[in-house]
């Protein structure tokens, strides 16, 4: 491949001479690149982060900002609850989906207690108190949250402890994360060089990956990395090209990244012979609010349910995506809305409303008798508090009466515009899959062998997860393994 946009490889014998030499270069500086760079620079390496921005941030400083950890932390021990190693990943190994990690995540979970202590070492702050139901963010500044461990399948199969750590801030805390570590990694010697794009690997001879060749203001740069390179430049969601062609279901759906999870790390390290997994797997931010959707049902289109309302909301959003085609709507009446508070709606309103079940089916457009016939069910089973078709907590759970109203899910989180309105996908959406990595961060090639020099993590590489998704696991993982790519690039020669 050749032309502006080629990640083929430079060999070392093409370069006249390095622009910048350090011992650890880290390229890309969201939690993962920097989490990778204090580690590194606390294990005595001379440590160069590198960006094409003009700042730290990425993905992770856009986010929520909560942190999967559990195993008995403080927090949780603060607000009650006794958790395990072995049950936490019990959980993951379920939740995360076929093709989830066994060995990272027994790894992850045996050391989740540590990390979390390394987090607030770092300076990240955790209010020892509980947001006690569904949410994708809490209207508070609670420090701990259910992520779905109480729901169904998951509390039939390991004992549930709510694990969504979330750094103390008034809105989302993906900045004051970024901004702890980023402070940290700054702290512990580590430089940075902005406004700076990788865009191809220089390896040696022998197969070793030496260092980056980069571009800054119009001009190339080539920068040596004596011990190793570590990759944390995000996935792939911003690359049309790479989604058609490996998770064509995510596109035309709106992009959860900062504009520039372009898979370029991922494409630098396939061209020298790396391995990947997993490419085809997302995540999907659904467009309905949890606390209406716990309250009521989430039907698709031919007026059927399909997932149990109360679990992690983005497992609702994977069901809908790649089960349903984001065909979905949340089905509930007068008081189940009332019930949520104003502020917590986020604006959304009832696309139809109606007196009879027969009628709303009309306005959505789905079979009356199907939808006539599920909310029968669900009522009849409601009565007794019970739910045995899909297992929603009986604390949600309660008969729908007239007058009924549904909520198009595809009008997104916003008053909709006018009925029917259906525009938007009600999808938010981002990569899970990327470079197929060791325990310790290490890039793998297509036959499992580590590539001299080169490691990588967060949206980058893939660890912890399969086909399934839970909030903070992003995070957790990317800060996890990149302190651990992070060491290992500092001792490696």
């Amino acid at each position: 491949m050749s032309g502006r946009n080629s990640v083929a490889p430079r060999e070392v014998a093409e370069i006249r001479a390095y622009d910048i030499e350090t011992d650890v270069l880290v390229v890309g500086y969201g939690c993962a690149g920097a989490a990778a760079a204090f580690e590194a620079a606390t294990a005595g390496a001379r440590v160069l982060v590198l960006d094409r921005m003009g700042g730290p941030g990425g993905a992770s400083a856009l986010s929520g900002g909560e942190i999967y950890l559990g195993g008995g932390t403080p927090i949780q021990q603060a607000c009650g609850f006794d958790d395990d190693p072995a049950a936490m990943a019990a959980f993951l190994g379920a939740a995360l989906g076929p093709g989830a990690d066994p060995d990272k995540i027994a790894r992850y979970s045996e050391d989740s207690v540590a990390h979390f202590h390394w987090l607030a070492d770092r300076g990240v702050p955790f209010k020892p108190t509980l947001w006690d139901a569904p949410t994708w963010v809490p209207p508070t500044d609670d420090g701990l949250m259910w992520l779905g461990e109480n729901s169904r399948p998951f509390a039939e199969l390991a004992r549930p402890a709510p694990r969504g750590h979330r750094p103390t801030a008034d809105d989302f805390g993906g900045k004051l994360l970024l901004d702890c570590l980023a402070g940290a990694a700054r702290s512990a010697g580590a430089t940075t060089l902005f406004d700076t794009r990788a865009t191809c690997l220089i390896v040696a001879a022998d197969g070793v990956v030496a260092g980056v060749v980069a571009r800054r203001y119009g001009a190339e740069l080539a920068v040596r990395a004596r011990r190793g390179v570590v990759l944390t430049t995000g996935g792939f969601v911003d690359n049309d090209a790479m989604l058609a062609a490996h998770a064509p279901k995510l596109l035309g759906h709106t992009k959860v990244s900062a504009g520039t999870d372009d898979g370029s790390g991922i494409r630098m390290a396939q061209a020298i012979g790396a391995g990947v997994r997993h490419m085809g797997t997302g995540q999907v931010g659904i467009s309905l609010i949890p606390g209406l959707a716990a309250r009521g049902m989430v039907v698709n289109g031919h007026g059927q349910r399909f997932v149990n309302e109360d679990t992690y909301p983005g497992r609702i959003g994977q069901a809908a995506l790649f089960g349903q085609g984001m065909d979905t709507w949340v089905v509930l009446d007068e008081q189940a809305y009332d019930e949520v508070p104003e502020p917590q709606r986020w604006g959304v309103r009832p696309t139809h409303v109606a007196g009879t079940v027969e009628e709303l089916a009309d306005l959505m457009g789905v079979p009356g008798a199907a939808l006539r016939d599920t909310v029968r069910r669900y009522n009849e089973f409601a009565s007794e508090g019970a739910d045995p078709e899909f297992g929603k907590a009986a604390r949600w759970v309660r008969p729908l009466e007239p007058p009924f109203a549904a909520i198009d899910v595809r009008a997104g989180v916003r008053p909709p515009a006018q009925a029917g309105d259906r525009r938007g996908t009600g999808a938010s959406v981002f990569t899970l899959g990327g470079l197929h990595t060791s325990l310790d961060g290490a890039v793998l090639d297509i036959d499992g062998t580590a590539i001299p020099g080169l490691f990588a993590a967060g949206r980058a590489a893939s660890n912890l997860h399969g086909e399934g998704y839970i909030s903070g696991t992003s995070l957790g993982d990317g800060t996890f393994f990149g302190r651990r790519a992070g060491v290992a690039a500092a001792r490696d020669s």
